[in-house]
């Protein structure tokens, strides 16, 4: 198998794009400049690491929206898995579906990794903070999901303290 390895660096400008909600609506990243952006991408819906991971940025959201800071959680599901994901664990965020993988090709994360034994392609669980000028501040490449939430808002306010 192929080692997974990222293309984007920390200086590299964000990709843009717009894409469905879990509202029905879009969301254009270009449109959050100004503000803190974490763009976080898990591989699938209702399944255990990700609903550790989203749970902890709804724990962490008051947080994080009294610092400005927008989040967007991407995966390749349809907007109507969203809305129920959303819906069922009360998530106060942005989920960004991309059932075609523009965004998480776009993003590198889109690539073989090896799931219980088989080899397949599929979303890396990689988080991007992306600065308020639009460029990337800050990559996780292998997130562990407990506590990253704190992670991220740890590196918030150190980035934004110098």
């Amino acid at each position: 198998m192929a080692k997974f390895e990222l293309t984007l660096k920390v200086g590299d400008p964000a990709p843009d794009f717009t894409a469905p909600t879990q509202t029905g609506e879009t969301v254009t990243l270009s449109a959050l400049r100004g503000q803190w952006v974490v763009l976080y991408f898990y591989p699938k819906d209702n399944t255990p690491g990700c609903t550790v991971e989203a749970c902890g940025f709804r724990d962490a959201w008051e947080t994080l929206r009294s610092r400005g800071v927008a989040v967007l959680g991407v995966s390749t599901d349809s907007v109507k898995s969203h809305e129920r994901f959303a819906r069922l664990f009360k998530l106060p965020f942005t989920l960004v579906a991309d059932p075609d993988k523009t965004v998480v090709k776009a993003y590198g994360v889109y690539a073989e990794k090896s799931f219980m034994g088989r080899i397949g392609l599929g979303t890396h669980r990689v988080t991007f903070l992306i600065a308020p000028d639009g460029r990337i501040a800050e990559i996780w490449p292998k997130v562990k999901t407990a506590g990253h939430a704190a992670e991220v808002l740890a590196a918030i306010e150190r980035l934004n303290s110098k």
